[in-house]
């Protein structure tokens, strides 16, 4: 790769992270202010759905981290 190539791959790479972790905090969020709709139970599905979407945006961080470093061998 050439050497005018990596900021492109720097912002690539950056803005998918970015995206992994809001995309799936958002998603969270609205699913658990659903739920807490459907059901009447303000905010315990709220809190339920962040708490899931921040763990599965850093799951998606790090497995995006390892694929990139070349470290996707499992011990």
């Amino acid at each position: 790769m050439s050497m005018n190539g990596k900021p492109f791959r720097g912002i690539a790479i950056t803005t998918t992270i970015l995206s992994y972790l809001s995309g799936s905090t958002i998603v969270g969020i609205f699913s658990g202010r659903w739920l807490d709709n459907y059901f009447g139970t303000s905010p315990w599905f709220l809190l339920l759905g962040l708490l899931v979407g921040l763990a599965a945006g850093v799951y998606g961080m790090i497995y995006l981290v390892n694929q990139l470093m070349g470290d996707n061998h499992r011990e």
